[in-house]
């Protein structure tokens, strides 16, 4: 097995939340209760990631008590300038959610069914090494069951524009859906279609493919046409191979020479067609919380729809975690049960966490790719408030 990048296979989010997700005190769900209005837990499991080495974080929390922001530690290591509480910044795979979306309205809208096979909508594209698209639905994309090989997990691809010289000589470069795919295809299968989970950015890729065939027109258009604009997201973009990040946003950072463990560098620029599909989006904690409340509630999806993106499978990574269609949902160790999306990106670390009907949502961020292992305290510090604190 090739070596797991260090960010973007599955996300640090998740290795770092279901390691430990489930070792805490486990309490019945009904002896556990909102946080305060104040939030003064999250804001100290923030501040405490800062302090543990994280350059900055923005996050904003939706509840019953209304809409809280903050931000905490720089987003400019060379200026010292604080970290916004509107930044937007690459929120890595949580764009998969959106593609999902809109592969299910297509469907409610009888355009295309879940079962359909892969080649029906990409004809000819994944074959060889003994891939097949004849064998693999558009379900098994977005739930991850399709045995498809991570083109992030090749060791070529990653060394190229993941890692180190690598990626620094290769950061502006501008990559096509199909180059990224084709990288995918030279591994065989890693298992057979719908045996069992394993991520794999390959899916989201094939899956905003066949949003464009479907469609007929960018999958960008799709993606404004039916979530941006109907739900106001007005800081959610698509780059496309655009290398700058639109304003207000901070600088990203990431420890890319492992050799090196102190050395830092600022990673903001990259061209945005690396990502296209699967990783491109830009947006706030303030957007990804409009979105993912307005898809919980029902707002995006019929209920046939969102029932189907809420059918998991067992994630056996992680005991206890499941993965719906391109959402996962795990149990914290106080009892909560959320639904969650994370992502680990060159940069940055996002994670947007919600409950069943979307009336409580914490996003956050880091313009860092590491810090992992704090991001789970500021989960139970915003879901597992003692009863004694509720209101």
């Amino acid at each position: 097995m090739q070596k797991r990048p260090r960010a973007g296979v599955v996300g640090l989010a998740a290795v770092a939340i279901m390691a430990t997700a489930f070792t805490g005190p486990a309490r019945a769900a009904g002896d556990t209760a909102p946080t305060t209005a104040d939030h003064q837990a999250t804001q100290a499991a923030v501040d405490a990631a800062v302090a543990a080495g994280v350059p900055g974080v923005t996050a904003e929390a939706r509840d019953a008590d209304g809409v809280w922001k903050s931000a905490s530690g720089v987003g400019n290591l060379k200026t010292g300038a604080p970290r916004g509480k509107n930044d937007r910044f690459r929120i890595g795979s949580l764009t998969n959610t959106f593609v999902a979306t809109v592969l299910l309205q297509m469907e409610a809208e009888k355009k295309l069914s879940l079962d359909d096979t892969v080649e029906r909508h990409l004809p000819g594209l994944v074959t060889g090494n003994g891939n097949d698209g004849r064998a693999i639905t558009v379900r098994q994309l977005l739930n991850h069951t399709s045995g498809l090989f991570d083109y992030l997990a090749d060791q070529q691809y990653y060394d190229t524009y993941v890692l180190g010289d690598g990626y620094l000589q290769h950061r502006y470069d501008t990559l096509t859906p199909e180059q990224r795919v084709k990288v995918a295809l030279t591994h065989a299968p890693l298992f057979t279609p719908g045996a069992r989970h394993e991520f794999s950015n390959t899916n989201d890729l094939l899956a905003a493919l066949i949003v464009e065939k479907v469609g007929g027109r960018p999958y960008e258009d799709e993606v404004r046409r039916r979530i941006v604009e109907p739900l106001g997201l007005d800081a959610t973009s698509n780059p496309g191979d655009g290398i700058a990040l639109p304003q207000p946003s901070s600088r990203a950072y990431s420890k890319l020479f492992s050799a090196q463990p102190d050395r830092i560098d600022d990673v903001t620029e990259m061209n945005g067609s690396q990502g296209w599909g699967n990783s491109d989006i830009v947006s706030s904690a303030d957007d990804l919380n409009r979105f993912y409340g307005a898809l919980m509630r029902g707002k995006l999806l019929p209920p046939q729809q969102l029932k189907e993106m809420k059918a998991t499978v067992d994630d056996p990574a992680f005991p206890g975690a499941s993965y719906g269609l391109d959402i996962g949902r795990l149990t914290l160790g106080c009892g909560t049960t959320l639904w969650y999306r994370d992502a680990g990106l060159v940069g940055w670390l996002s994670m947007a966490a919600f409950t069943d009907d979307g009336r409580h949502e914490l996003t956050f961020n880091y313009n860092s790719d590491w810090g992992a292992e704090t991001l789970l305290p500021v989960l139970n510090a915003e879901f597992c408030a003692p009863a004694s604190r509720s209101h």
